[in-house]
């Protein structure tokens, strides 16, 4: 057992220091206790990030809430305790790693109770320096530092001069490395949600965001009920639109997200859309072949829609490779309810309307839930990062997701092609 109050706390101070505790960090994270949680992990590296960046102020139980896993702000931390039983866990398997003697001596990650905030000890170095390299330990002359510098003078210097040379070489040549590698991490483990990298140019319009639904003329009458007599109906001429309960989930799933980051929305059929309202705000389209905006918004792009005359066999295509066609929904094999479905979800700056547009379109219907899906998981989005550069959010990019359909209902959303411009 790691008791807290008997481990000496050390501060990292030095890059060097810094990088060495994320390297027991990774260490930590790679065993079983931690490798097959997305929990976990992402927990320890946002605050240990943070108290290595000197934030430690900013580790509090709402605040955590928010940024890692994605609660909306004023989400209620009482019911929702999900931040105090992550770091309870968290404290549990720390403390089994170390009853381990092979990590006696390692550097120690442990959270004190009531605080989110990490604390470090190093058994064999209570200061919290790094011990230099053996060649560091004999004297340094006058003449090894003067001649060092230059090349023309180093093969004069005694071995021994040259010994030491060599060693503060080294040394320098590590600390740089390890600056690097502190830096880039730092940066990865810092850096705010993918979720909200992605959205971040609808949050910040000043406009209310547009959902652009697929919709449908479905009746031609409506039944209304007598207020004085509710079992009195009587039925009139309507024409009612109507949308697919389908397409509601990604709305709810994505109004959702953009609640929570303040931001208001408006909700519009695909009739009754206009050029005119997506020149006016950033906008989330819904829906493929029921929806001619996605269709036209879309057909430029690397990927899009594609059928064949009769409507039978529906695909996404790319651009590069006209003649295959890897994507594709049969609808014979659709009515059977166990097919593979397939979606576009894009976020492009449209030359049309000069505004960031969203879409969330599958083939079939499943292929939109899983769209919306997808959009709003911060865990898939994660995926995502290991096929886009570093600047990505500040492109256009394009995806295409598989999904298995399963009596009608769709499984998780997988990357099959991602494409940014």
């Amino acid at each position: 057992m790691l008791p807290e109050q008997a481990t000496e706390s050390w501060t990292p101070c030095s890059e060097l220091e810094k990088g060495a505790v994320q390297e027991q960090l990774e260490k930590l994270l790679a065993t079983y206790l931690f490798n097959s949680s997305r929990r976990y992990p992402s927990f320890l590296r946002y605050v240990l990030a943070r108290v290595l960046a000197g934030q430690t102020a900013q580790l509090k139980e709402r605040i955590l809430g928010i940024e890692i896993f994605g609660r909306p702000p004023d989400y209620d931390t009482n019911t929702d305790p999900i931040v105090r039983v992550t770091a309870a866990e968290i404290r549990k398997r720390i403390e089994h790693y170390y009853q381990d003697p092979v990590h006696s001596q390692e550097i120690r990650i442990y959270l004190p109770s009531g605080s989110y905030a990490p604390q470090f000890s190093w058994p064999g170095h209570p200061g919290g320096a790094v011990s230099p390299p053996p060649e560091l330990h004999g004297p340094v002359t006058e003449a090894a530092v003067v001649h060092a510098p230059s090349a023309a003078v180093v093969p004069d210097v005694v071995p021994a001069q040259r010994s030491v040379w060599q060693g503060w070489r080294g040394a320098f040549s590590l600390a740089v490395l390890a600056v690097i590698m502190a830096s880039t991490a730092i940066w990865y483990f810092t850096r705010p949600p993918v979720l909200k990298q992605f959205w971040e140019p609808f949050v910040k319009s000043p406009e209310p965001v547009l959902f652009c639904m697929a919709d449908q003329i479905q009746y031609s009458t409506i039944r209304l009920r007598d207020a004085a007599d509710p079992q009195r109906e009587t039925t009139l001429s309507d024409s009612m639109i109507a949308i697919i309960i389908d397409d509601v989930s990604p709305l709810v799933n994505v109004a959702g997200v953009l609640r929570a980051y303040g931001k208001t929305y408006r909700v519009l059929g695909e009739s009754t859309t206009t050029l005119t309202d997506l020149r006016r705000a950033p906008s989330v389209l819904i829906g493929a072949f029921d929806n001619s905006w996605t269709l036209r918004l879309t057909s430029p792009l690397r990927f899009h829609f594609a059928n064949d005359p009769q409507m039978t066999r529906l695909w996404i295509e790319d651009r590069t490779k006209p003649g295959k066609r890897e994507w594709v929904l049969d609808r014979s094999q659709q009515e059977t309810g166990v097919y593979k479905d397939y979606a576009i979800v894009t976020r492009f700056l449209d030359p049309n309307s000069e505004q960031y547009v969203v879409v969330a379109a599958g083939i079939g219907r499943g292929g939109t839930v899983a769209a919306g899906e997808f959009l709003v998981d911060e865990h898939h989005m994660e995926e995502m990062l290991t096929q886009v550069p570093r600047d990505w959010k500040r492109k256009n990019l394009e995806i295409v997701l598989e999904t298995q359909v399963i009596q009608g209902r769709s499984g998780p959303p997988r990357i099959s092609a991602v494409y940014i411009w």
